[in-house]
């Protein structure tokens, strides 16, 4: 019996008004006998007037190649998309930031604060800011001229790439690249262009990963100076009972407060880049 979607909702609304229930719960085969006759319900005139509704997409007689060709590129471009975010990550400076900070508020022993949505929100705007100069000359070399039509979607690919890779090999340890390199069997290069994307992006995340844990160590290690020096004088008077957090804790904020802690931090990590 071929239903159409507009009586799904009559379908399922007979079929629970007209379902029995008994004090034990349901009746299986008196239910089954409800749910045929409720089916045959729906040959009636009243329900055979309700007009079919369908959603079609384009011109069914139309089958030019340039219709395909553009639904094929709406395809690749969504596929592209859904990699966005593994791209922000891998291949930005998106993540030594937010490790950084989550470093930081470890450190200061805050617990939510500041919570995750303002640091993930203010690394991201600190990644476009960092990243402005990689996107102009993408936007110049790749993409306006993809948009003239002098060049096809390989090629603006190709040449969007290019400055993305002299960002992240700027930013990636040598050895890091050279192990990668060894690993995909290639020798030696004469242009970044030769590198594949799948070799530079791994080294790149390693080494960001590695700059990212010794900046938090640097961030880290005066607050903990600052929390030994709190339980040392809590352990000389006799005070055993109280937790050492919760006093060092106003005296962490105070000093980071004092040397104008998030302009110094979000300095050195600009500076970082260049």
């Amino acid at each position: 019996m071929k239903l159409n979607s507009l009586k799904i909702p009559y379908l399922i609304l007979v079929f629970f008004l007209t379902s029995p229930s008994t004090t034990h719960g349901f009746d299986a085969p008196l239910l089954g006998m409800k749910f045929s006759q409720t089916l045959v319900q729906f040959q009636t005139p009243i329900f055979a007037q309700i007009p079919p509704i369908g959603i079609q997409i384009g011109n069914q007689d139309d089958s030019d190649d340039d219709e395909l060709a553009l639904a094929i590129q709406a395809l690749l471009l969504i596929t592209i998309l859904s990699f966005g975010t593994a791209i922000i990550t891998m291949m930005t400076s998106f993540t030594r930031i937010v490790i950084v900070f989550f470093f930081l508020r470890m450190g200061l022993g805050t617990q939510q604060s500041p919570p995750n949505q303002v640091l993930i929100g203010l690394a991201l705007f600190l990644t476009i800011f960092i990243m402005k100069p990689t996107i102009d000359q993408i936007n110049e070399e790749a993409y306006q001229p993809y948009v003239q039509e002098e060049m096809n979607q390989i090629e603006a690919l190709a040449a969007a790439s290019v400055p993305i890779k002299e960002f992240m090999i700027k930013q990636t340890d040598e050895d890091n690249l050279l192990y990668f390199m060894d690993m995909a069997g290639i020798s030696s290069v004469d242009a970044i262009n030769e590198l594949p994307i799948f070799v530079v992006v791994p080294a790149y995340t390693i080494s960001e990963l590695t700059i990212a844990f010794q900046i938090g160590f640097m961030i880290y290690l005066p607050f903990m100076i600052i929390d030994l020096v709190v339980a040392s004088i809590l352990l000389s008077v006799g005070i055993m009972f109280l937790p050492p957090v919760m006093v060092s804790l106003p005296f962490k904020i105070l000093v980071f407060v004092l040397v104008d802690g998030w302009y110094l931090l979000v300095q050195s990590l600009i500076e970082s880049f260049n």
